[in-house]
């Protein structure tokens, strides 16, 4: 007798099945938040180490599925391991981030090579294997890299700054060394996707957190249209690939990035407008998100009041919930199961 494989409802609701009960999972849900993932952080000495242990990255990757049973895993990893893949210095700093050797000259951007080593991120990948090996046949696995804009911004910068400013200069004063960057994360992270889905992803997101901070024209071109070239190149060569795209503040240009990117869902943050979304959005992909991750640690009614302002302006439509950004350190535990058990029992 055949068995026939587990559903699951994440991957449903890309492939245009709404649930009654909406998939769950949060952004940065692996992380601070949780007293498991602290203690195994301090053993792993430094963050890159974290990342790029195998066993380490799958058990980080597990300790939130383990505890609240989310509809899927995300792989424990970080958006700058393509820089790294691509010969750049990449190192976290307690208390600072990231911090990387700035790529801000077109003579500095000429040293950049064309496409990254791949085998530089042999670990993430076998950390996927294992993770798919001991996850619930029904809960999803979410590959991801960071959106070429905003893995260029640090690139640039060599850190995060509050408007991306030495990026978006680089971009007006030398647009075509800035293009030398976006094409070699594009092609890089186009490999990068395709690898994390052979190695057991279901499912992959595109994190594009610095996307607001474009003005239209330039959203189309650093966003829009690297985004597009990931998604064709992961395509051609895994041709049912499922993709989330998170352009992050985009507001009123969200029609236009689904429009073109061709992305199955998109994240959503929690300033989104619900009658344009569901209008213009919802009616032709999924949308996750998108609650606002303060009113998660606020708790209480101000909580139970905002995830149900989530179900009624998309509910009725494919929904992913999640955050509208990633869950913040000091968020409670109990928090987070209230936030569960009230979506689970909306009915």
């Amino acid at each position: 007798m055949t068995q026939t494989a587990p559903r699951k409802p994440f991957l449903d609701v890309l492939a245009g099945r709404r649930q009654a009960v909406p998939p769950l999972w949060m952004m940065r849900q692996a992380g601070r938040y949780l007293p498991e993932y602290r203690a195994l952080r301090e053993k792993a000495g430094s963050f890159l180490d974290l990342c790029f242990t195998p066993d380490y990255a799958a058990e980080v990757t597990l300790q939130p599925i383990r505890r609240f049973n989310f509809d899927a895993a995300i792989i424990f990893s970080d958006i700058l391991v393509v820089p790294h893949a691509l010969g750049r210095a990449v190192r976290f700093e307690a208390g600072e981030g990231p911090r990387l050797d700035p790529l801000d000259t077109p003579e500095t951007i000429a040293t950049l090579p064309a496409i990254g080593d791949d085998s530089k991120l042999t670990p993430v990948y076998e950390a996927l294997r294992r993770v798919r090996g001991e996850l619930d046949p029904a809960i999803a696995l979410i590959g991801f890299c960071g959106a070429p804009w905003t893995v260029a911004t640090y690139m640039v910068a060599g850190r995060g700054t509050p408007d991306q400013a030495p990026a978006r200069l680089l971009a007006y004063r030398h647009p075509d060394a800035f293009q030398r960057i976006i094409d070699a994360v594009v092609d890089s992270s186009i490999v990068y996707l395709t690898g994390q889905l052979k190695a057991g992803a279901d499912v992959l997101q595109i994190f594009d957190t610095w996307a607001g901070v474009l003005p239209p024209r330039e959203f189309e071109r650093w966003s829009i249209e690297p985004t597009r070239r990931i998604v064709e190149g992961v395509r051609r060569n895994v041709p049912d690939a499922r993709i989330i795209g998170f352009p992050r503040g985009a507001a009123g240009l969200l029609p236009r990035y689904v429009e073109r990117t061709g992305v199955d869902a998109v994240s959503i943050d929690w300033t989104a407008e619900p009658s344009m979304i569901r209008a213009q959005v919802q009616s032709r992909v999924a949308v996750q998100g998108n609650l606002d991750p303060l009113a998660l640690i606020a708790g209480g009614t101000a909580l139970d009041r905002a995830v149900d302002d989530v179900l009624e302006s998309y509910g009725e439509g494919r929904l992913i919930f999640n955050l509208g950004h990633g869950i913040q350190p000091q968020t409670p535990i109990a928090h987070v199961e209230r936030m569960i058990a009230r979506v689970r029992n909306a009915r």
